[in-house]
């Protein structure tokens, strides 16, 4: 059997699939309405916005679990503007105060457990600055994003830098557990061998209790959108766009 894709090539397809959208607009614009801000990006993956905004003129710090994901994002340019960290929440640095916390392309959703949840929005409330503000995005599970995916709907092919063809497609549970919990498992197929899955959960959180959550954490709700142009919720995308503040 053929070996699976490496965590260079992994890291490499992840890109491939994810590439600069509205959603990274909307948060580079919300990290931009300062200067020389100090910047969390929690769940920072290859890197993308962490670097788009270091190369603004701000401070990041860019934390992830997958050294992966980061080993690509230190070999990119400009991957000296950004503190790494290899970890989750719990790793940000101690002493270290930041002005703004985002985390994007749904890495809230990925953080299934309630428990750590709730710890990874307390962890960074105590990093903010008082007055210091958070923002992130959640599929709104009306909009039931899961349907979607399908073997039929996902199906697609890359080439990735080393020449490398993979397949891949999706399929999801056909509907949440009663946590609201979702199994979405990819299959890749490298060079038309074996199939290779990979299967993550995620969290459907409602509005409700996203504004429930955060207000146990300490935050104060500023607006939570459907849409990456501020569309009232059930409206735009799909999203549950969160800006929240750490009270002054």
């Amino acid at each position: 059997m053929r070996p699976g894709l490496s965590p260079a090539q992994l890291a490499a397809l992840y890109d491939l699939e994810n590439q600069w959208a509205e959603d990274d607009d909307f948060f580079l614009a919300f990290v931009n309405e300062l200067a020389n801000r100090r910047v969390l990006d929690l769940g920072c993956g290859t890197g993308r916005i962490s670097l788009a905004v270091a190369a603004r003129g701000h401070t990041v710090v860019g934390i992830d679990p997958n050294p992966g994901s980061l080993g690509a994002a230190r070999g990119k340019t400009g991957a000296e503007g950004v503190t790494w960290v290899e970890g989750t929440s719990s790793r940000i640095p101690e002493n270290t105060v930041f002005d703004v916390a985002i985390m994007t392309a749904h890495v809230a959703q990925a953080i299934y457990d309630d428990g750590e949840w709730s710890r990874t929005l307390a962890d960074v409330h105590r990093a903010l600055a008082p007055g210091g503000r958070l923002a992130f995005d959640s599929r709104d599970p009306a909009a039931r994003a899961w349907q979607r995916w399908t073997p039929t709907e996902t199906q697609s092919r890359h080439i990735l830098p080393d020449g490398t063809a993979v397949e891949t497609w999706m399929e999801s549970s056909p509907e949440p557990d009663a946590d609201g919990l979702i199994a979405l498992t990819e299959h890749r197929s490298l060079q038309g061998g074996p199939v290779e899955t990979e299967t993550s959960v995620l969290a459907f959180r409602t509005e409700d209790q996203l504004r429930h959550d955060l207000i146990a954490a300490g935050f104060t709700v500023e607006g939570i959108f459907g849409g990456w142009s501020g569309e009232a919720v059930g409206h735009g995308q799909g999203e549950l766009i969160v800006v929240a503040r750490k009270p002054a």
